[in-house]
């Protein structure tokens, strides 16, 4: 059975009831999404690499076994209601954090709370789903992935050309030099009656 080209994007969902993460699960896979579902914001956090002592003391050398990031992960959608670290909580970790606040992060609720949906947004999530989750909704996820695959790739491009002027400076001070120095050759030649066009006529 072969993936669908969008399976390159990967979705973690988070959320604490087994029904819903089942729901969200089954729509995603079938947007053609890879997907995780943990059931915490601790889990989640734990899953994207970032303990949360990590923020806390960062003395602490962070040598987890199973090292989780090397799974990319290109969006994260979350519960708002969780017991423990709310959905709001694990996004601000996440905003908070300078290595995944580029992951673009989007909150379910089962209620409609305006001043609610306003401090996500304003705390930088993407988007802000009423429950229940319909297709018709995951399709706006994939533009925010592809805006945050754009940038980074974008960022990895100019992060390259940011090393490449100073080597390119440095061969062509070195043509430079070689140029004059054959030049001052020629004219020392030329100054001790030397020249290779004297020496050939008899």
């Amino acid at each position: 059975m072969g993936m669908a080209a969008e399976s390159q994007f990967h979705v973690l969902a988070v959320d604490d009831s087994i029904i819903d993460r089942k729901l969200i699960e089954k729509l995603l896979k079938t947007s053609s999404y890879q997907v995780t579902t943990v059931d915490s914001g601790t889990k989640a956090l734990e899953f994207l690499g970032l303990h949360q002592n990590d923020t806390i003391n960062p003395n602490t050398p962070s040598s987890s076994p199973n090292n989780h990031q090397e799974v990319e992960v290109n969006l994260v959608i979350t519960d708002y209601c969780m017991p423990g670290m709310t959905g709001y909580d694990l996004l601000k970790k996440i905003k908070e954090s300078s290595s995944l606040r580029n992951i673009p992060v989007v909150i379910m609720s089962s209620e409609n709370v305006p001043s609610r949906i306003t401090r996500c947004l304003e705390e930088g999530a993407e988007e802000f789903f009423l429950k229940p989750v319909r297709l018709s909704d995951l399709s706006k996820l994939r533009p925010h992935m592809l805006k945050t695959k754009f940038k980074d790739q974008h960022q990895k491009q100019e992060e390259k050309a940011a090393f490449q002027p100073p080597k390119q400076q440095k061969t062509e001070q070195n043509l430079q030099q070689q140029q004059q120095q054959c030049n001052n050759n020629k004219r020392k030649a030329i100054d001790e009656g030397l020249s290779p066009l004297r020496r050939r006529t008899r």
